[in-house]
């Protein structure tokens, strides 16, 4: 028979691989709005003709 683990180790494991892809979660989508609102920059930006 193989030798298990402590029920802690078990915990505090499950709770790393949930805080690591809660972490990942809001890092896309707060990734996401800046590139929206990067977006609606460059439009004004977009509108003035530069000429060197």
């Amino acid at each position: 028979m193989p030798q298990m683990a402590p029920l802690w180790w078990e915990t505090l494991y499950m709770m790393f691989i949930m805080s690591f892809m809660m972490v990942n979660i809001m890092m896309y989508f707060t990734i996401k709005n800046d590139f929206k609102s990067k977006k609606k920059e460059k439009k004004m930006f977009i509108n003035m003709n530069w000429t060197w």
